[in-house]
């Protein structure tokens, strides 16, 4: 048994767990964060997606010890205040949804998308990057919309402060 300490969601946690305990076991059965799906352990589906040191990494694909000292964010760490992060509102009010499964890895991914893009997407990229996860529900239109949108609110967002 391993112990794995890493910051997760702003805060240092650490536990033991097996050497070849993948991260999103860790992250949902060692520290409770069940926003992280499992859906494949084949890193097809997309809906594990995690961000570790600032970019988004499908967590069924690491092992917890190889993320020891890294800084980790989950979907359970994006919203602020009560308030929804800007992404999580733009899937919401987009209707980027249905069942919900895939609905964490697709924020995530979004997220560190419109981050290295720097808001500026258009829909062939966005769905180019989302060729990573899968959605058996939606057929991806009002994903795109959601991502879309949350790009033009973030980088309005960010003109508006400069």
């Amino acid at each position: 048994m391993a112990k794995v300490t890493m910051t997760v969601n702003g805060r240092q946690v650490s536990g033991h767990c097996d050497d070849r305990t993948l991260l999103v076991q860790f992250i949902r059965e060692n520290l409770g964060l069940t926003g992280t799906h499992v859906g494949c352990d084949t890193t097809q589906c997309g809906a594990c997606v995690i961000h570790m040191d600032g970019k988004s990494v499908k967590s069924c694909s690491i092992l917890a010890a190889q993320a020891a000292g890294s800084t980790i964010a989950t979907i359970e760490g994006l919203a602020a205040d009560g308030e929804l992060h800007p992404v999580q509102a733009a899937f919401k009010a987009n209707h980027g949804l249905q069942c919900g499964f895939c609905t964490p890895g697709m924020v995530m991914t979004a997220v560190d998308m419109i981050r290295r893009h720097q808001g500026q997407l258009d829909e062939a990229t966005v769905r180019a990057e989302l060729e990573g996860n899968i959605c058996r529900c939606t057929g991806y239109h009002n994903i795109v919309k959601a991502i879309l949108a949350a790009a033009a609110e973030m980088s309005g967002a960010r003109v508006a402060a400069e």
